[in-house]
């Protein structure tokens, strides 16, 4: 993708984000008739991204591991991959609950409860993460979309032809090809980004409607706020210091893949316009193969950053005091639970149902949270594809790899 043409497309993509904003608050009664099409073309837009997500990852895995020449460096880059993605996310939990304390959110709000029926996800999500890494069915993995085990999956087979040298060479080249196909078709399926962030986003305002909107605007301002400052401050600061990147050329580079993620609110489904800007950054495959998949799957910093903001909202609003003791436990939770939040719509929600249980918020906000979750998990999926993409950048530089 040259960069006239990166521009081009991110400018096409803005402006199919802006439009869909104004044609969702603008459908209710007389363009009402049009929400089919519109859910039509969203859908068929999304399935033509997840089509692709699973053949290119663990194709373009298998490429990678190659490409590094050796397990050792292949475990260096994982290695890397997931302390960068467990200590953004404890700082990103940090953050998220300490600041709308001392900002005061909530306090003099009244919700009206709305009851919900959420089963929230267990504490051992982390455990079950563990034990569930390596497939028993690889196939039903894939089936499934079990990002992980697809993930651990590739690397074992990777790994396995990188031990078999020439025996392997022949599915190798398989998986080249393969990959290089994923590539050509999510080259194509890029060009009707615009179209398919429009749809996305009326079909998300109009669902919401502008009193849900309006009704919480302050505390999703400050939240979006809180999101763009971190994405400016870390990532940003990672990407200049250790990337040596400008963050000019990384935010405008990323720009196509955040505002897609913006508009889906799935990082797993961006997966294949953040490899292409990856490339464009130039992070070699061996290291966006491995870090960008991992980071649909384990890294959630702007869910931390949300969930922990909205646990001091609702308390603050429920007049629930939520103690130093309390925060540390909410904090830890919430950096283990994120971990086992899947990369798409919705997916924060069962955790959050898990968190307010932990702090001892009345059950009937999650009615509440449910109605502006979308809202919330747009930018926090943006931002966490940022993440994704400035840790690959990063460890551009931090791992050295030898090139064939």
């Amino acid at each position: 993708m040259k960069k006239k043409g990166s521009f081009h497309i991110t400018a096409a993509i803005f402006a199919g984000l802006v439009l869909g904003v104004v044609f969702g608050l603008l459908m209710p009664g007389r363009y009402e008739f049009l929400l089919p099409v519109v859910e039509l073309i969203a859908s068929l837009y999304m399935n033509a991204l997840r089509m692709m997500i699973y053949p290119l990852v663990f194709c373009s895995l298998i490429v990678g591991v190659q490409g590094i020449g050796s397990v050792s460096a292949t475990g260096r880059v994982g290695g890397q991959a997931v302390l960068y993605f467990t200590g953004t996310t404890l700082f990103a939990s940090l953050l998220g609950l300490f600041l709308p304390k001392a900002l005061g959110l909530g306090r003099g709000v009244t919700i009206e409860m709305v009851e919900s029926n959420v089963e929230a996800t267990q504490f051992t999500s982390l455990m079950d993460t563990v034990k569930g890494l390596i497939p028993a069915n690889p196939v039903a993995s894939f089936a499934n979309g079990d990002m992980l085990q697809v993930l651990v999956f590739a690397i074992i087979v990777g790994t396995a032809c990188l031990s078999l040298g020439k025996k392997a060479e022949p599915f190798v080249r398989v998986a080249e090809a393969v990959n290089d196909i994923s590539v050509k078709i999510v080259s194509v399926v890029m060009y009707f980004t615009p179209i398919g962030v429009f749809c996305s986003i009326a079909g998300v305002i109009y669902a919401n409607g502008t009193n849900t909107i309006l009704a919480l605007g302050a505390v999703l301002f400050a939240l979006y706020l809180t999101m763009l400052l971190y994405a400016l401050i870390v990532y940003g600061g990672m990407v200049k210091v250790v990337g040596k990147c400008g963050v000019r050329r990384f935010f405008s580079a990323i720009m196509p893949a955040a505002l897609n993620a913006f508009g889906t609110c799935s990082s797993s489904a961006t997966l294949p316009i953040s490899k292409r800007c990856a490339d464009e950054l130039g992070v070699p495959n061996e290291i966006s193969s491995l870090a960008l998949p991992l980071g649909a799957t384990i890294n959630m910093d702007a869910v931390s950053v949300l969930m922990s903001f909205m646990i001091v909202f609702f308390a603050n609003a429920c007049g629930v005091e939520v103690s130093f003791g309390m925060m540390a436990i909410v904090l830890l939770s919430n950096t283990l639970l994120s971990i086992g939040t899947p990369g798409v719509p919705g997916g924060a929600i069962a955790s959050f149902a898990a968190l307010s249980a932990i702090a001892g918020l009345p059950a009937g906000i999650m009615g509440v949270y449910i109605s502006i979750n979308t809202l919330c998990d747009m930018g926090a999926t943006c931002c966490n594809v940022l993440g994704d993409l400035a840790c690959s950048v990063a460890m551009k530089e931090t791992c050295k790899l030898d090139r064939k």
